[in-house]
């Protein structure tokens, strides 16, 4: 279990060692906007046991109608940069898809290299904005990840950033279903938003049942767009090298 302290003390990224770890896209490559991030996302996979692995990096907002304040004030925006700069080290296509839901998911876009400032604020406006905000199934867009993933047919695993501020509606849905996904190559990093850390995400990251542990939980707090990128990177990796060799292990992943 992996979740962010109350106040965290954030490693040093700017005086870590260099990583041996080759990008999968060179940073010459990569928007100025974002070669820190994907350096510092770098310092993180190496730390945590993952460097030099190759994987599909998913962005899962929630759309609910709490998470109002965090798509206003851009802490939706900057998550999806910092998921674009980690893919960077592990994805060679450029693209992070972005699944929105609330009580319905809605159509995955892709977040790119050459397109992906205001990508968020451009969606939900789409969507209807903060008038046709709705509650929060887990369910429905962790389902549609995985049919994504499949239809896709990919080799590499995938590394899903799932952000959500609440508890779900349909609990034991989401329990199942995280149950069922232990048995593939997918890996689910939880991430909340909020001044309270979401009981029922932890909740998932301890439950039993499964073939092996795919998910962590890590809590950004109350004002996520200011939490360092490096204690974000660090929260969405933490498990993710102990489970790439637990996956090894059962045979999900060669």
């Amino acid at each position: 279990m992996s979740l962010f302290r109350k106040n965290p003390a954030p490693p040093a990224a700017t005086t870590a060692e260099p990583v041996s770890h080759t990008p999968a896209i060179s940073l010459d490559k990569v928007p100025s906007g974002l070669v820190s991030l994907a350096k510092t996302a770098a310092v993180f996979l190496e730390k945590n046991g993952a460097a030099g692995q190759r994987a599909a990096v998913y962005l899962v907002v929630d759309r609910s109608g709490s998470m109002s304040t965090y798509f206003r004030d851009g802490s939706v925006q900057h998550l999806a940069d910092q998921a674009l700069g980690l893919s960077v080290n592990v994805d060679n296509d450029g693209t992070v898809p972005l699944i929105f839901f609330d009580s319905r998911p809605y159509p995955l876009v892709d977040i790119s290299l050459d397109r992906y400032q205001g990508v968020v604020a451009d969606q939900h406006t789409l969507h209807g904005g903060e008038a046709t905000m709705g509650g929060t199934q887990y369910a429905i867009a962790m389902r549609a990840v995985i049919e994504h993933y499949l239809a896709e047919r990919l080799t590499d695993p995938a590394l899903v950033i799932f952000q959500t501020d609440g508890e779900p509606n349909d609990r034991e849905a989401a329990r199942l279903q995280l149950v069922q996904a232990s048995r593939l190559p997918i890996f689910w990093a939880f991430v909340g938003f909020g001044p309270s850390r979401v009981r029922f995400l932890q909740q998932l990251d301890t439950m039993r049942g499964r073939l092996v542990d795919n998910a962590s939980y890590s809590h950004a707090g109350a004002d996520p767009k200011n939490l360092p990128d490096s204690v974000v990177y660090d929260g969405i990796t933490g498990e993710f090298g102990t489970w790439l060799t637990a996956a090894r292990a059962a045979g999900i992943l060669r």
